[in-house]
């Protein structure tokens, strides 16, 4: 079975996280997804653990179903070959700046007359609508801009601070798959491709205000900005008698369930808490309670049950606890392969289930330039010239 991309080439000129993670959920799809790098390569293989070099454990994890072709942009023979790859080709994804790619040649007016059906998707960290185009713009820059980092501060005396992760690229980087895939599926009703932007700054705004616009929502204000359910700070992990455990009663049935077993009957009739609204308006209060609660019993005495009755409950797993979780484990998330440049390697697996066209993990990613002549022999009939390197 082929997954609902197959058939679909796309031409990968990004590096690091945002632009490699979109690539690679549409080459999990199918899609033939080609990594055009120079002839350094893409940083992010450079990254720590790795047992060969260019070869980066977060470069593999954001590179694989992906061919590699070394091709030398500043040259004139690099652009001609580059050319004839976007020629047969129906997406284009880049994170240079607009300003380099109109220095190549290679804007979307310049390509879509060799390609009408082309997608083009510059993905980069600001919109070029506004003052910021061109600013260059990398995960924690976009965190401290889009209010994250204030938001994750807010119960810490107001001292910003990042996110564990970098949510801003991989936030971007979805938004840069669903996008190309709209832009697919209109291209079959048209006929004809087009530009996408994808910005990272605007992207997370619009991610970060969804709840936390609040009052500002209305014109003129009903209240402040940020949803105060999430910004309370006794919103946490809460310490049960021998560990660490998320509770989160949310509905009307939850707390009423959960004042029930926690034997806590009192709280049923306090006018603060009986409805949604009520609730939202006393939340530091309601989350102080549930947090006095908790250590009356151990993790597994609270999962037991909540979950019988089927009220949000989890224990606080670490990474590692990740890589041995049973459910995961069920569904075979993790799988071993054993590419013959790496060794065995762990996969992450595929979060979405299609019932005719899964996608499937069909290659590593590539060591830099491993696909080169096989690329520029389709392209020219014979191996590759200068400014086109092989391996």
């Amino acid at each position: 079975m082929e997954g609902p991309l197959a058939g679909v080439r796309v031409i990968d000129l990004t590096t690091v996280a945002m632009g490699p993670y979109a690539t690679q959920i549409l080459g999990d799809m199918g899609a033939d997804v080609i990594k055009v790098e120079s002839e350094s390569g893409d940083v992010f293989r450079q990254a720590s653990p790795m047992r060969n070099p260019n070869m980066g454990a977060a470069f593999l994890n954001l590179n694989r179903n992906k061919r590699s072709v070394v091709i030398d942009l500043k040259s004139e023979l690099g652009r001609v070959a580059f050319r004839k790859l976007i020629v047969e080709a129906d997406v284009l994804v880049f994170n240079l700046r607009p300003q380099s790619m109109k220095n190549l040649g290679l804007t979307y007016e310049d390509l879509q007359v060799e390609n009408p059906r082309l997608i083009y998707c510059g993905a980069y960290g600001f919109s070029e609508k506004g003052r910021y185009a061109g600013r260059p713009a990398f995960d924690d820059v976009v965190q401290a801009m889009c209010g994250i980092a204030s938001l994750q501060g807010t119960t810490d005396r107001h001292v910003p601070s990042y996110v564990n992760t970098i949510m801003a690229d991989k936030c971007a980087g979805l938004t840069v798959a669903y996008s190309i895939s709209m832009a697919l599926f209109e291209r079959e009703k048209s006929g004809l491709g087009q530009a996408i932007e994808v910005p990272m700054f605007e992207t997370l705004v619009s991610f970060t205000l969804v709840e936390h616009l609040a009052g500002e929502t209305f014109v003129p204000p009903l209240g402040p900005t940020g949803y105060q359910r999430v910004l309370s700070e006794h919103r946490k992990p809460y310490m049960a008698r021998d560990g660490y455990i998320s509770i989160l009663p949310y509905t009307d049935r939850h707390w009423l369930t959960f004042f029930e077993i926690a034997g806590e009957k009192k709280h049923l009739e306090d006018e603060r808490f009986k409805t949604m609204t009520g609730r939202s308006k006393n939340i530091n209060e309601l989350y102080e309670i549930l947090e006095s609660i908790v250590p009356t019993r151990t993790v597994e005495e609270w999962q037991k049950l909540l979950v019988d009755s089927d009220i949000p409950v989890a224990p606080v797993m670490s990474i590692d606890d990740l890589i041995s979780d049973s459910h995961l484990f069920d569904e075979q998330f993790f799988s071993i392969t054993n590419p013959y440049s790496e060794g065995k390697l762990r996969n992450i697996g595929i979060p979405v289930s299609f019932s005719r066209t899964p996608g499937s993990i069909r290659r590593p990613a590539p060591r830099l330039g491993e696909h080169t002549s096989e690329i520029v022999g389709d392209l020219y009939g014979k191996p590759p010239e200068r400014g086109v390197d092989q391996d």
